[in-house]
């Protein structure tokens, strides 16, 4: 165990010194998720004048988009990562060392979550800011970190596996409007029982997407709402699980090819 944590050390503290050292992979996971909130604050305000709507403030309501957004950032980041070390032959490279392969795989997400970190305290700043109301309090604000890393850990986990199975940035890449695709077709700006198509509704039910955005927006809006964070945190464990296990899988099939 000595072992594997000292191996993911390192890995972990390359993969966030190459981050760092990359503004291309932290500008736009900070500015474009809060640019798209306040597009969406300025042009849906009127939304809470929509009987039941649960909220007088849309900020409160549209906060968690930028998390999820920047989820999806974190997806794309850890993808061409992989992808890269793929490409130079670094990971053929690695494999011919005692590192174990969760260590690669642990130390390469490292990077991306120190980014979601950073981001997500930078969301809340401007949050609070703006006027952003916390129903849940300081508590709340712990959870709600808690889960929006759950939920950056699962989109990266997504992007490694992508990048692992393809080994090419250009196909990390152009997932990213398929991902952006499940963002719009959830409950992202309006509550699902607000949402007056059918098909739209019954897209955003069975969309998981959704009940990240509203695993997030209960803690602000509501307080504790226990159906709300477990199918938050079960949703985004679970396809965390599915991203480390795909991942995982990926890694050994691309070493043994070697």
């Amino acid at each position: 165990m000595n072992g594997l944590a000292l191996q993911t050390y390192e890995m972990a503290r390359r993969s966030v010194l190459q981050t760092l050292r990359q503004p291309a992979m932290i500008i736009p996971p900070i500015l474009f998720p809060l640019i798209l909130m306040g597009i969406n604050v300025s042009g849906l305000d009127a939304a809470t004048m929509i009987p039941g709507f649960p909220t007088e403030s849309y900020l409160d309501f549209a906060i968690a988009f930028p998390f999820v957004q920047g989820a999806l950032f974190a997806s794309i980041n850890a993808g061409s990562a992989v992808a890269r070390d793929v490409e130079t032959g670094f990971l053929n490279r690695l494999a011919l060392t005692p590192m174990q392969r969760a260590a690669m795989l642990l130390g390469h997400l490292a990077g991306v979550m120190v980014v979601a970190l950073i981001s997500g305290v930078i969301y809340l700043a401007v949050g609070f800011a703006a006027g952003l109301h916390f129903e849940s309090g300081p508590l709340g604000v712990v959870v709600l970190f808690l889960l929006a890393l759950l939920i950056a850990l699962a989109f990266a986990s997504l992007g490694a596996f992508i990048g692992l199975r393809t080994g090419s940035g250009e196909a990390v890449q152009g997932v990213f409007p398929l991902f952006f695709v499940f963002l719009f077709l959830s409950s992202s700006s309006l509550p699902r029982d607000l949402i007056e198509h059918d098909w739209f509704r019954i897209v955003a039910t069975w969309n998981p997407v959704s009940y990240l955005f509203e695993g997030l927006r209960s803690l602000i809006i509501f307080g504790w709402q226990a159906q709300a964070l477990l199918l938050g945190f079960g949703f985004a464990a679970a396809i965390a699980l599915i991203g480390v296990v795909g991942s995982t899988n990926a890694l050994r099939t691309r070493l043994a090819a070697r």
